[in-house]
């Protein structure tokens, strides 16, 4: 896929419990959440094979964890990309609770 011709905007779609990077108009990927309480689990992050390798996920969790930070929530990285993120990320760490097995299983519900 040739390069964007404008910039990748992140957004978060409440009504879909993700936030969305489009390229040029077009949803290049996304990191998936669920709210328990003050915690947003993230579980899942995946950008479309045409717009790999073009740091698009680091940008995509960076403006997540920030929006995150701004809401007043913490996180929960289930998702591996964010686990990963977050240990390249230090800035983070004040607002990062660990995976529980009783997130787990309460995820595991609201996923069905």
């Amino acid at each position: 896929m040739s390069q964007p011709t404008t910039a990748p905007v992140v957004q978060r779609n409440d009504d879909r419990n993700r936030y969305e990077i489009l390229v040029d108009g077009k949803r290049a990927g996304l990191t998936a959440y669920r709210d328990n309480g003050d915690q947003r689990v993230f579980f899942h992050t995946e950008i479309d094979d045409a717009y790999a390798g073009q740091g698009l996920a680091a940008q995509l969790v960076q403006y997540a964890l920030t929006d995150v930070r701004a809401l007043g929530k913490r996180i929960v990285p289930v998702c591996p990309y964010v686990a990963k993120f977050l240990k390249k990320h230090d800035e983070f760490t004040d607002i990062t609770d660990p995976v529980t097995p009783e997130v787990l299983r309460w995820l595991e519900g609201e996923l069905g």
